[in-house]
């Protein structure tokens, strides 16, 4: 049985008359179990391989080769499926034509759909939509799956639908399940693919070399068939007349979850957080409260982890009201850490895109904050892709020179790293 236990980091003091209150909330996960195996329902593992004509004759081996060494890692018992996918999505494996779209692993099923992905061949061009609309087909077709999980493998633009035909498609199948999205090579768009993987509550990054494509989905099938916990949602209650400025994961990754809110109560909302291993995530909550006087004090938030109908955890977030300045004066240093990591997100994609769009001064500010504040944070992931993009004078200041030959898989793998972040040191 999975525990969750949470714990609050925040400055509970506020200046007369202040307003924002500021709280990361820490859970973590223990005894999750495997996918599938915590009598929650069944796991469904759907691999989406582009089979374009972009992918050629070496993306496409790799890409074989890579699919097979995913159904190796898929635990016996679990219903899968796979989708060969280019200006079409096909169902590749079990060769079905009606009724149940997935199957369930075993020593045959492997087999028979390793041979199916033998076969794959490139040609045509990308629709990822249709993609995503047909794995979500394939789960609706079994009927008792908890966690639904896709790898998707792309090696292009999505030029063969429009983006309103990929955000219709994302709508249909957002909340349904979880994709981890790779782009392999250097031909296809990050914020395209980030698009993807945001929405479906999954991870991007880029596979330079298509050699490393069999140990990228090896891990990613594993990562997968260890989150024994299949939905979990954060809660938070905040009192009359006060107002969520936002709800933010902040580790590992940076993920903004405020419009993704749905109601349980007139003062409480309910946020998906997808699957969970035995990890920890830290969120930002930030909640802007009706202003008091010294000396009061006000319950901020409640904020609770819930799977289905069960809370498992809670912490609450507080207000007081001060005169002492040493006090109100005070910034969290988690507070101020995950603020600072969720800026060098966003100067990082800023930067790049100023970058492309010939803004040279733009895009060497927006980089050199970006230097700046991974030396601070010690983000040294964030530290060492920078360092591809832009020559470092002075880090401290955050004083960089663009380079003068960038190459693009260096620019691609800064932008895919760009919401990742470290936790507060000490």
């Amino acid at each position: 049985m999975a525990e969750f236990s949470a714990a609050v980091y925040q400055n509970e003091f506020l200046p007369d008359g202040g307003t924002d209150v500021n709280a990361i909330v820490t859970v973590r996960c223990s005894g999750a179990g495997s996918a599938g195996r915590t009598g929650s329902g069944n796991a469904g593992e759907i691999i989406a391989v582009d089979t374009s004509g972009s992918m050629g004759h070496i993306n496409m081996g790799a890409a074989k080769q890579a699919a097979m060494v995913a159904l190796d890692n898929i635990l016996d018992g679990t219903y899968f499926a796979v989708v060969a996918g280019n200006h079409k999505a096909y169902l590749a494996y079990p060769m079905v034509q009606a009724g149940p779209g997935m199957v369930v692993m075993d020593p045959r099923t492997r087999a028979e759909a390793k041979r199916a992905i033998s076969f794959f061949r490139a040609e045509g061009g990308t629709a990822m939509g249709t993609w995503l609309n047909l794995c979500r087909a394939l789960f609706d077709s079994i009927g008792n799956l908890a966690n639904k999980h896709v790898i998707l493998l792309t090696d292009g633009e999505n030029h063969n639908e429009t983006p309103e035909q990929l955000h219709a498609a994302l709508a249909n199948c957002a909340g349904h399940f979880q994709v981890d999205a790779r782009g392999v090579g250097v031909d296809w768009k990050v914020a395209e693919i980030r698009k993807i993987a945001q929405t479906m509550l999954g991870t991007v990054d880029i596979i330079g070399d298509p050699a490393q494509l069999g140990a990228v989905f090896a891990e990613l099938m594993r990562n997968s068939m260890a989150r024994g916990v299949a939905n979990a949602d954060l809660r938070v209650w905040i009192p009359q007349g006060a107002q969520v400025l936002f709800i933010r994961q902040v580790s590992p990754t940076v993920e903004d979850l405020t419009h993704r809110g749905q109601p349980v109560n007139q003062l409480t909302m309910s946020y998906p957080t997808g699957a969970w291993a035995d990890e920890e995530r830290d969120y930002h909550v930030s909640v802007r409260l009706p202003a008091k006087t010294v000396g009061q004090e006000q319950l901020a938030a409640r904020v609770q982890l819930a799977v289905g109908a069960e809370l498992l955890t809670q912490v609450l977030v507080k207000a007081k009201w001060s005169a002492d300045t040493n006090l109100t004066a005070q910034i969290n240093p988690e507070v101020a850490h995950y603020t600072g990591q969720a800026e060098l997100a966003v100067v990082i994609q800023e930067g790049l895109n100023a970058k492309q769009a010939g803004d040279f001064d733009t895009a060497t500010s927006k980089l050199g904050r970006a230097v700046q504040l991974a030396t601070e944070s010690g983000n040294s992931e964030a530290t060492a892709k920078l360092r591809k993009v832009v020559d470092i004078a002075d880090a401290a200041t955050g004083t960089v020179r663009l380079k003068q030959e960038i190459a693009k898989a260096d620019e691609m793998a800064l932008d895919t790293a760009s919401t990742k972040t470290t936790r507060i040191r000490g």
